[in-house]
């Protein structure tokens, strides 16, 4: 099972690059390197001050193009008996290439708003796809996942992780377009509950934090009831891990406000985002086939 190793690798790998990138811009090395492919016209420029960031987040980028390459060689040997995972793949290296390319456009067109938050949404999806193949490739799991009986446990998960995905492209927004401090108190934006949406980066913000609660309640929410309809026991321990992150991501994001977009707070907060929406797709994928392999109720005769 090399290509389930591959993917699992692929993951993490994709968590550390998301990372680098929010070190990028909160160390403001994002045009440390004025022209792309290339850094100062050459593949190996000296490595200091922004450089070091923007030129390591570029090779961690081609690093991870190599490591789906192998992952996409290893499926096609190895998964014949599903032929949508194959197909998956080659679905990531689109999605990886095109992506590639919005990092550039960021680079060349000097950081356009919408083109930089598209590359982070592009990122964050082909997260979102290699967590499929992660866990549908599982050990555990063997088979086709099914469509049958499910309590409701996917939908939850389903909803979540799309919820935080807005929620993260919103972020980049915020991030993007300067917005970080539009209110630069916390928990009142501007000293009130509902601070005057007078201009693209106050509300642009104040929905980032709106959001941001609506997302905690919903995650909160799903936690509880997987513990109210006995889901099975890997699904609640993700769960939990999933409340766990969702909580750290609300501190994080406060941190953030609060130590005037500090880099470790910044960069940790996108770093949570992405590891909250990794954990939800997981259990997205895996809750049909727990869901389906429980065994049925054995009825009790009365009387």
């Amino acid at each position: 099972m090399l290509h389930a190793r591959a993917f699992k690798a692929t993951v993490v790998w994709t968590l550390a690059l998301l990372w680098l990138g929010s070190v990028v811009h909160a160390t403001e090395s994002s045009l440390a390197c004025p022209d792309w492919p290339t850094c100062f016209g050459t593949m190996v420029p000296e490595m200091t001050g922004g450089v070091f960031w923007e030129h390591l987040h570029r090779l961690v980028a081609g690093g991870l193009l190599l490591m789906w390459g192998l992952a996409t060689w290893l499926a096609r040997k190895e998964t014949t008996d599903r032929p949508w995972i194959f197909k998956a793949c080659i679905a990531g290296v689109v999605l990886l290439l095109v992506q590639s390319l919005f990092g550039g456009l960021t680079v060349i067109y000097r950081l356009p708003d919408l083109v930089s938050t598209t590359h982070l949404a592009l990122a964050l999806s082909f997260l979102a796809l290699a967590t499929v193949l992660a866990s549908a490739t599982a050990k555990e799991v063997t088979v086709e996942l099914p469509t049958t009986h499910d309590d409701g446990t996917r939908l939850w998960a389903v909803t979540a992780a799309a919820l935080v995905f807005a929620q993260s492209v919103l972020g980049a927004l915020v991030r993007h377009t300067d917005a970080g401090l539009a209110c630069v108190d916390f928990p009142l934006c501007l000293g009130r509950v509902v601070p005057p949406l007078v201009n693209a980066p106050i509300t642009v913000h104040f929905a980032h934090r709106l959001l941001a609660v609506i997302v905690a309640v919903v995650v909160l929410a799903f936690v509880a009831r997987s513990y109210r309809v006995r889901a099975p026991e890997r699904l609640r321990r993700w769960a939990v891990v999933a409340a766990i992150l969702v909580v750290a991501q609300v501190a994080l994001g406060v941190a953030s406000v609060v130590t005037r977009l500090a880099v470790l707070p910044v960069s940790l907060h996108t770093l949570v985002a992405a590891s909250l929406l990794a954990v939800l797709v997981h259990v997205s994928t895996i809750a049909e086939t727990t869901q389906a392999s429980r065994p049925s109720p054995v009825p009790v005769a009365v009387g």
